[in-house]
């Protein structure tokens, strides 16, 4: 039965497949190839699969590329969103940075002002003081001068007394001469006394209305004083707040932040020394309380600058340059998969200068696998960066730099798929969005 079965099936394929043979002849002998009917079959089965293989890839293939062609347009115009963004942020800076500067002209020639008023308020002091230890002194002595007439006038009446006692020795004219040369001695020393009594009361008079103008002029002082401080302390009110708003937008705690700074930075003296012309350790007056807030504010303004230059809220990059990848989980450009990106990458042109973007020192300056070469810098308050897939390093481990010193140039050193700098920001060991402190010094930097 079986075999009846394999050779119908074997006739119904000589009807569709006949064998074929393929004669291969050369210069000696003739030899052919038989092609039996189920080669031919299986060979027109394995020519039909290649062939819907190649049909379905080639689909898949175009639909990928379809698909990617759509990603990269969508790419392209967060790019261009990317690009427009930045170029926004940074006309602001440089807006904001020229406004800082003309607060800062503002300010110093305010406090010029206030130098120059606070030295007249302390000779116009000395004035005074002189005047009254004057009009002590006019006052005392004609006080003096008062008790030698009262005693004089009391010498002429006892003079007189004695007189009239001794009238039995003497004549009557002798003792009128006596008592007319008696009087004359009494009135030219009353004259006298009365004349220099006269010029003391002219002189404490003279003294009153100098004391008079010198008060009004304090008035005068105080008055301008106290519009100078108004004016002090809004432009210290004005000037903090955008630094403190700065600091809390980045995530950092602007008591902390100073506290640390002040402790690394806690020598005192200089012209921020609080003012108090007491020697005696007395209550602070008004003015000098005002004063004294002002200085603090100027010192925690100093504070914040000695802060900002340690914290990296400055771009690596001054040249042109596009965002091609921001922060957070993107797709991998090798095609492994999904996976956090810890920095954002810019583009640029091969060679362009990468800068530290704060105060620091370098703690790795090599070659470090997938980064290719790496400048790392840490900087104060547990943050550090990285910068990585540069051309050439330009510092080296344990060199000191500042804010704006070029660190190396752009590259694609490492795993990297094009000429860019990786720039990553991490605080106590955790990576945060570097645009996050650039975005939030825009409106001071």
């Amino acid at each position: 039965m079986l075999n009846r079965l394999a050779y119908r099936f074997h006739q119904s394929l000589e009807r569709h497949f006949p064998e074929q043979r393929l004669f291969l002849k050369s210069d000696t002998e003739t030899r052919f190839i038989r092609l039996r009917s189920a080669t031919q079959v299986i060979a027109l089965a394995g020519g039909t699969l290649a062939l819907a293989w190649t049909i379905v890839a080639t689909a898949l293939i175009m639909m990928d590329s379809i698909g990617a062609g759509s990603a990269r347009e969508q790419s392209v115009r967060q790019q261009a969103l990317y690009e427009e963004r930045l170029n926004t942020l940074s006309a602001d800076r440089d807006l904001r940075a020229d406004e800082a500067a003309r607060a800062q002209e503002r300010f110093n020639v305010a406090l010029d002002q206030v130098s120059e008023m606070q030295e007249r308020l302390l000779a116009s002091e000395d004035r005074r003081r002189e005047l009254e230890t004057g009009v002590e002194a006019i006052q005392e002595t004609l006080r003096r001068t008062i008790k030698e007439r009262d005693d004089a006038r009391g010498e002429a009446d006892r003079v007189t007394i004695a007189l009239n006692e001794q009238s039995g020795g003497s004549t009557e004219m002798g003792r009128a001469r006596d008592a007319v040369a008696t009087l004359e001695i009494l009135t030219g020393a009353l004259g006298l006394t009365a004349g220099e009594r006269n010029a003391m009361l002219a002189d404490a008079e003279a003294a009153r209305e100098e004391t008079r103008l010198i008060a009004d002029e304090k008035r005068g002082l105080e008055l301008r004083n106290d519009a100078i401080f108004a004016k002090l302390e809004e432009a210290v009110a004005i000037s903090m707040e955008p630094l403190d708003k700065m600091f809390r937008e980045a995530g950092m705690s602007p008591d902390d932040l100073l506290d640390t700074v002040r402790s690394g930075y806690s020598g005192q003296g200089g012209p921020l020394t609080p003012i108090s012309f007491s020697t005696s350790g007395g209550a602070l007056t008004p003015e000098e309380l005002r004063a004294n807030a002002i200085l603090d504010g100027l010192d925690r303004m100093n504070l914040y600058r000695i802060a900002a230059f340690k914290t990296p809220f400055a771009m690596p990059l001054r040249d042109s340059f596009r965002l091609t990848s921001a922060f957070g989980n993107r797709k991998d450009p090798t095609g492994s998969g999904n996976r956090m990106h810890e920095g954002v990458d810019m583009a640029g042109p091969y060679g362009t200068p990468v800068y530290a973007t704060a105060d620091g020192v370098i703690i790795q300056a090599e070659w470090d696998g997938a980064y290719g070469r790496i400048v790392r810098i840490r900087h104060d308050f547990g943050i550090e960066t990285r910068y990585a897939h540069l051309s050439q390093i330009r510092v080296e481990a344990g060199q000191r730099v500042s804010r704006g010193d070029q660190i190396g140039d752009m590259g694609n050193s490492g795993r990297s798929t094009g000429t860019h700098v990786h720039y990553e920001v991490r605080i106590d060991g955790t990576a945060v969005n570097p645009m996050t402190l650039i975005k939030a010094a825009k409106n001071v930097f």
